[in-house]
């Protein structure tokens, strides 16, 4: 099967299909690791509501990928960034969002984002800082939902200094009902959280993190850090007290870090586990049977394109993953909340196709062909 596609300088050149179709399998509740895939969502695109405004979401084929995610018996980041969570999804939305999910899959292993996101633009106290906090912790909890507690842009606006972390993390910490995983995000994926943790250099930020789990250790289940450094993730991991998980979120590493070394290994909490979701659930089963060999042998082929998804400007590696859930036919379009569709050009289309079809992602490569070829025309190609 051939495609004609451009190259970066528009001329046109013929691309013949070679991948196949990674084979399925499902993770039981006993796996090798504790996988969640953080999870997109599908924008309304009949809705008439401008990009820039209110998110419109067509629930039934969003609802419809997060059944797709338990039948593979992976878990759901449910309401994180990979939802476009601050760039399209507000805090109505997104808990919305977290009550559809709890009602439609209330067996599947869920995890959903709290956070302060609901604050307005501008400066705001400490203490409405650890309100808003609050105030989500409650929703979720309402609902019966357990927490992944989001880094906040309004308190790094709000902080002076590390304390202000440590008294606002074990307030909030306090008021969860169950372990939760403590989430922190990167500059690279979101530049408003420069200096998380109250300091500049990650040595210093991850003394601070370790300070807040070691004093609420009770309330921890695990930390997600999404800095893309796995050498930075690993020294961290060593130093997390027992019984607390290291869940990676680094995109660029993750067969690595999920493999491990004789000193341990990570968990997974990724937005790449969203198209990669088949080939999590695949490579995670070989790992539970001691086939190392064939838990690499299937992660290790799709790190080049999850590196161009989550090419910098990496907070619009969301594009990427609508992207190949359109190709691979889990939603009838290519429209984002937001517009976001609109944010990466079309060569990076081009070799995302490319790259998905020799690591076996795409899952019909007679529908995606089809689909690529609809982009290149609105393209004018």
């Amino acid at each position: 099967m051939r495609i004609s596609l451009p190259d970066e300088q528009g001329r046109m050149a013929d691309y013949t299909l070679t991948g196949t179709p990674i084979a399925a399998a499902v993770l039981g509740r006993d796996a090798a690791r504790v996988v969640y895939s953080a999870a997109h969502v599908v924008a309304d695109p009949f809705a008439a509501t401008d990009p820039s405004g209110q998110a419109a979401i067509d629930w039934d084929k969003t609802m419809a990928f997060r059944r797709h995610l338990a039948g593979l018996g992976l878990g759901i980041a449910e309401a994180m960034d990979t939802a476009q969570r601050g760039m399209g999804l507000d805090w109505a939305r997104a808990l919305e969002l977290i009550r559809r999910t709890k009602a439609e899959l209330p067996e599947a292993l869920v995890a959903n984002g709290c956070g302060t996101d609901h604050l307005g633009p501008g400066e705001h106290t400490l203490d409405q800082v650890r309100d808003a906090y609050l105030e989500q912790v409650e929703a979720i909890q309402g609902v019966g939902g357990r927490i992944i507690l989001m880094a906040s842009r309004a308190l790094v606006r709000a902080a002076r200094g590390p304390e202000d972390y440590v008294r606002v993390y074990g307030d909030v910490l306090a008021a969860c009902d169950a372990p939760v995983i403590l989430h922190w995000l990167g500059e690279m994926f979101d530049p408003a959280l420069a200096g998380y943790w109250g300091v500049a250099r990650f040595e210093d930020a991850m003394e601070v993190a370790l300070e807040v789990i070691a004093r609420n250790q009770a309330k921890v289940d695990g930390i997600k850090i999404s800095l893309l450094d796995k050498d930075k993730e690993i020294v961290m991991r060593r130093r997390l007290p027992e019984g607390v998980r290291m869940y990676t979120g680094d995109d660029f590493n993750y067969p690595e870090l999920i493999e491990g070394d004789a000193e341990g290994f990570s968990h997974a909490l990724l937005g790449i586990f969203d198209p990669l979701a088949p080939a999590a659930a695949y490579a995670v089963a070989r790992l539970g049977v001691g086939d190392l060999a064939g838990f690499r042998a299937t992660l290790d082929p799709t790190v080049p394109l999850a590196r161009l998804i989550f090419r910098a400007p990496t907070q619009y590696y969301k594009t990427g993953v609508v992207f190949l859930a359109w190709l691979n036919g889990f939603q009838d379009h290519f429209i984002m909340l937001n517009g976001a569709q609109a944010m990466r050009p079309l060569p990076y289309f081009c070799e995302l196709f490319r790259l998905a079809d020799g690591c076996g992602v795409l899952r019909d490569p007679d529908m995606a062909v089809g689909r690529m070829k609809r982009l290149l025309a609105l393209y004018g190609a």
